[in-house]
């Protein structure tokens, strides 16, 4: 499942990696953390050999302390070969460069896409279209710093003004479903995405096909699937077709 295919979405499994174990928390919480893996290359093996065509990497380590904690097992990841999506701590370009060197398809921004607009503008200069920005959202509004910190931006304007940034592809996350798997806020989703003029990929509490399906129908670039895999909840094939279905309504 690629960008690439013209009536598919992006299906991405999530690997979280803290303490170099991979890992789930709720709705961002570090107090509320289950271990699925001490080696977070095993459900990157088992992912790909369902299907996975492109991986969802987060370094929670990373995104709180605002470096790259867990760079060592990123890489082991990438190099599997599958293309991966890496956030979490990438705050300069020597840890931008060292990822994209490693392999790494798209280069996942979050805090510093606030903070510093300066390595913004750098960041997008290297990576071109496979920098992307996580937009991680509480109520409509902006965390940061891992999710530990709220601020006061609406999660629409900061897309709009990234995009005159050159910013071409976000991850709108609803911190308030993930880990919840209760479903995404479509309703939110939907008025994000519909306001953004670059593609817009859905993540946070998603955990059935049909959600899957909705947000593909209403204009999902892709979707982030975390403990429902890990769970058990959701098969990784059921993602894929429900994200088919989903297009073939969006497209009709």
């Amino acid at each position: 499942m690629t960008a690439s295919a013209p009536n598919m979405i992006d299906v991405l499994p999530a690997i979280d990696i803290r303490g170099g174990r991979c890992v789930r928390l709720v709705q961002g919480d570090y107090e509320r953390e289950t271990v699925f893996d001490d080696d977070p290359t095993a459900p990157a093996r088992r992912w790909i050999d369902e299907g996975a065509e492109m991986l969802h990497v987060i370094d929670l380590d990373g995104a709180r302390e605002g470096r790259a904690a867990n760079a060592e097992f990123v890489e082991r990841i990438a190099s599997l070969g599958t293309p991966l999506q890496v956030g979490g701590g990438i705050r300069d370009l020597d840890t931008v460069r060292r990822y994209l060197e490693a392999g790494v398809a798209r280069i996942i921004v979050g805090t510093a896409a606030v903070t510093d607009r300066d390595f913004l503008r750098r960041a997008v200069d290297v990576c071109g279209p496979g920098l992307t920005v996580s937009v991680d959202a509480r109520g409509g509004r902006v965390a940061l710093n891992g999710w530990t910190e709220e601020s006061e931006l609406p999660a629409v304007a900061l897309i709009t003004q990234l995009e005159e940034f050159g910013v071409r592809r976000f991850i709108y996350t609803d911190i308030a479903s993930d880990g919840m798997l209760g479903g995404h806020d479509e309703a939110e989703f939907g008025r994000v995405a519909g306001m953004a003029r670059s593609p817009v990929i859905a993540a946070g509490g998603i955990a059935h096909p049909m959600q899957i399906r909705r947000l593909a129908a209403t204009g999902a670039a892709g979707v982030v699937l975390g403990r429902a895999l890990y769970d058990g909840r959701l098969r990784l094939s059921d993602a894929f077709a429900a994200a088919a279905a989903g297009m073939r309504e969006r497209t009709c």
